[in-house]
């Protein structure tokens, strides 16, 4: 999802992205929003709660 950039990003995007159904990923999100990582702004939008957020997943992944 940091790929995509800051978001809000709609659920198939984020499937797209991995290479999976939006089925098999919908649980992982829930629980991203469920620990606070994640929120969701509007129905099928996904977005990082702290700004930025993104940036640093890919700096860190980076290695």
């Amino acid at each position: 999802m940091a790929d995509l950039g800051p978001g809000p990003h709609r659920s198939g995007e984020i499937a797209e992205e991995l290479g999976r159904k939006v089925t098999s990923v919908a649980p992982i999100r829930n629980n991203l929003i469920s620990k606070g990582m994640l929120h969701s702004p509007g129905h099928g939008d996904t977005a990082f709660t702290a700004p930025l957020f993104d940036g640093f997943m890919r700096r860190i992944m980076a290695g």
